[in-house]
């Protein structure tokens, strides 16, 4: 095969840039992870060290990658995000992160999936650095860093509503936010050329945002299944054929023609499991599945269904018996709870879940879903889903695909995690006190 084929996807994302080169069938023939800090000052702020995070770490994670043949690169990202810049691309203030409080309109929270928050990031950071250059997202910083080219995809730029307008900047929007439209990065359509790798003859192209990316080489695509992205963020999404709305939840069009997605992200993810195991020894022995109290995993509020900021965490039913096993295992309960929640409320026939994302190297996270939904979890052979996607993207930007559909066929399987028949009837129980805790 040739070197040609092979396209590079980068996902900035929470705690880390991961990076993958693959080649025309989806094989991965090289990857990589740059880890940045998280900040949270506070327990309502959540940003970056943009330059850190956004600039170096792709460029990093690019030269470790150490493929300059590959054909085509891309870049996706979490959003949304912003950060003020510098005439050469480099932030002059920190990158603000989705759910941080600068981003919380006056009126409160929103429960849309268009709420405005990057309005309120951008009033922010123009408020901090008026005469900046430009105010951009992450994957315009990076795009700027790799290829001089400070432009975003039109998925990304929508999330910024109503800044955007679904066409170009609104300019009346913009100056709402105060600035002009002119420092806004350029927008170009998904999977698309828009310059050349510095260095390189490298394409680059356009991805989509991280979920996007994620879902069209999850191969979670009939009716029925559950995509479920294990990273920082859970995200959950129930593939179903026609559109409906449920309160709380939010409702998009699938990447699959004629098909729709329901449910939304959760602050469930490993940002909370990752504290637990922080904080909490491990136990000298297994969790005894009758023995296990409940958490509700609220350490920065919950997004979807609750559009609650304000919530925090509580640990139930604790008792001198209980051991780091046992309340590790109820913070993977209470992700696993979390999902069940959301397939339950969508109110649509499920067949199973298809986890992404690197949590999917934790076996007891994908155990815990498995013996909370019934369902099977079918665990992603390539963990890093939303930088493999981007590398779709990035075919498609090098003429080397021509629909965006035929990502499907890169989706594969690692292992299928059945329900373990011990724990099922006792995980019952603790989830009818986690809805009672979790109201």
């Amino acid at each position: 095969m040739s070197a040609k084929e092979v396209t590079i996807g980068l996902d900035i994302g929470t705690t880390a840039v991961k990076a993958v080169a693959a080649d025309a069938d989806g094989q991965v023939v090289a990857r990589t992870r740059i880890p940045h800090q998280l900040r949270v000052p506070g327990p309502d702020r959540f940003e970056h060290d943009a330059d850190q995070a956004w600039r170096q770490g792709p460029l990093t994670a690019l030269q470790q990658l150490g493929r300059p043949d590959a054909a085509a690169l891309a870049v996706t990202a979490m959003v949304p995000s912003l950060t003020a810049v510098d005439v050469e691309g480099r932030p002059q203030t920190l990158g603000l992160l989705y759910g941080d409080v600068r981003g919380r309109a006056a009126a409160g929270p929103d429960s849309r999936f268009l709420s405005g928050e990057a309005m309120e990031f951008l009033r922010w950071t123009a408020g901090q650095l008026p005469d900046a250059h430009g105010y951009w997202p992450a994957a315009a910083v990076a795009n700027h860093a790799l290829a001089g080219e400070p432009v975003i995809d039109t998925a990304t730029a929508s999330t910024m509503y109503p800044l955007f307008d679904g066409a170009e900047w609104n300019e009346k929007a913009c100056v709402e936010g105060g600035v002009t439209s002119d420092r806004l990065p350029r927008v170009a359509a998904t999977g698309r050329e828009v310059g050349r790798v510095l260095g390189t003859g490298t394409v680059l192209g356009t991805a989509a945002v991280d979920a996007m990316c994620e879902q069209i080489v999850g191969g979670a695509d009939r009716d029925g299944d559950v995509l479920v992205l294990c990273g920082t963020t859970l995200i959950v999404w129930l593939t179903i054929p026609e559109y409906r709305e449920v309160p709380g939840l939010w409702t998009l069009p699938h990447t699959m023609p004629g098909k729709y997605q329901i449910g939304g992200p959760s602050n469930a993810g490993g940002l909370f499991l990752n504290w637990v195991d922080r904080v909490v020894a491990p136990g000298e022995t297994d969790a005894d599945p009758r023995r296990v109290p409940v958490w509700t995993p609220y350490l920065r509020g919950e997004r979807v269904p609750l559009h609650d900021p304000d919530r925090r965490g509580m640990l139930h039913g604790l008792d001198l018996t209980h051991d780091g096993a046992s309340v590790r295992r109820a913070a993977f309960e209470a992700s696993a709870f979390t999902v069940r929640r959301l397939i339950e409320m969508a109110g649509a026939p499920t067949r199973r879940i298809v986890a992404t994302g690197g949590g999917t190297h934790v076996a007891s996270w994908m155990q815990a879903i498995a013996d909370a939904t019934g369902l099977p979890v079918e665990v992603s052979a390539v963990a890093e889903g939303a930088a493999l996607g981007a590398a779709f993207h990035a075919r498609m930007a090098a003429g080397l695909e021509s629909s965006i559909t035929d990502a499907a066929r890169w989706a594969g399987t690692d292992r299928v995690v059945e329900p373990d028949a011990a724990w099922v009837e006792p995980t019952q129980e603790r989830y009818g006190r986690f809805l009672g805790l979790a109201k």
